[in-house]
């Protein structure tokens, strides 16, 4: 049984899909571009927000910045609570940390936000540590938040596997972020992954359900 586990929270302790697709349309609208399909921008839930905008939209640092000003301008009040847990998350959080497990955040999405969102969804007191991006920027990608969180659990970098500590979610970047950090890696197929992306990120387990993760993580 693992001692630590990191959680990724967009995908993975959340279905955050209306509001971060309905902020994107709204920043892409005040640039100009209308989408009309919110499946379409299904791949900005994951990723550093800045790099969606640039990679997908091909804006440049002027335009990037401004769509991200949007996107929190209507994130920070609407976008925020547009969003549902999945089924069986809270059961599976309270029985890992009746495990005595430590358990923590690890987003890419800045830390302010991570913590209303576990508020609003009152599992924030199943964490002992919650580590999201910095809103001027710093600290969005995987690898360094991974690699904060781990700072905050106090412990240690290492060259060397580490099997009493995972990282769970449902995106290569959480698979990627793991490896970097020798964690052993969880993901999971009910979130926004794209296409094989998961099975290319090989990594050491990948699950369907939240039922499966509980039995993966509790082993």
């Amino acid at each position: 049984m693992f001692q630590y586990i990191l959680f990724d929270l967009d995908g993975t302790l959340t279905n955050p899909k209306i509001g971060i697709t309905k902020c994107v349309q709204y920043a892409l609208m005040s640039l100009g571009i209308e989408e009309q399909n919110l499946d379409k921008l299904e791949p900005f839930i994951g990723p550093p927000l800045t790099d969606s905008f640039e990679q997908f939209y091909g804006l440049s640092k002027e335009q990037t910045d401004l769509g991200v000003k949007k996107y929190r301008e209507r994130f920070s009040a609407v976008g925020l609570y547009e969003n549902e847990m999945y089924p069986g998350i809270d059961t599976m959080l309270r029985v890992l940390s009746e495990r005595g497990i430590q358990l923590a955040v690890a987003s890419s999405k800045p830390e302010i936000f991570v913590e209303k969102i576990l508020e609003h969804f009152k599992i924030r007191e199943y964490f002992s540590v919650v580590v999201g991006s910095e809103l001027d920027g710093r600290r969005v990608q995987k690898e360094e938040v991974v690699k904060e969180a781990l700072r905050r659990l106090g412990i240690s970098a290492s060259k060397k596997a580490n099997p009493a500590c995972a990282m769970v979610g449902d995106r290569k970047f959480d698979v990627e972020g793991a490896q970097a950090m020798r964690l052993v890696s969880v993901a999971v197929t009910y979130g926004f992954a794209q296409g094989d992306e998961l099975v290319l990120a090989k990594p050491d387990y990948i699950v369907q359900t939240v039922d499966e993760l509980q039995r993966i993580l509790l082993q």
